[in-house]
């Protein structure tokens, strides 16, 4: 059975800082590229990063380069999103996703999602 655990969401002032897990299971983790993306209310989800099989290969959206920090570690099975300078914007439920071969920037690529982690983050 496919698990995608997310983990590390709450409620941060704005120019903090928050570390999101995504725990795997039931699939060869070291073989999938990983994927966080975010859905705020009223909006579509997008994307936000993205790592490939072996973490030597990260892709940003645009709104968080610079601030956020995607990495993995194969022997755990886990993926993690450091966020710092978070801003109000950031505000938004983030899944992690898993995908086959290589990263992608598009959800409808990923084949295992997780239920998601609410980031709030205040003014």
């Amino acid at each position: 059975q496919v698990q995608l655990v997310e983990s590390g969401g709450g409620l941060v002032q704005a120019g903090g800082s928050l570390r999101l897990s995504c725990a795997a299971s039931g699939f060869t983790f070291s073989t999938y590229a990983m994927g966080w993306f975010r859905q705020a209310p009223g909006k579509e989800r997008e994307f936000v990063a993205t790592i490939n099989w072996s973490g030597t290969i990260t892709a940003y959206a645009d709104s968080v380069k610079g601030r956020f920090t995607i990495s993995r570690d194969n022997a755990k099975n886990t993926v993690v999103l450091q966020m710092n300078s978070l801003k109000p914007e950031d505000t938004a439920v983030y899944y992690c996703a898993a995908k086959t071969v290589r990263s992608s920037s598009t959800a409808d690529d990923y084949k295992y999602w997780g239920q998601g982690t609410q980031v709030t983050v205040s003014s």
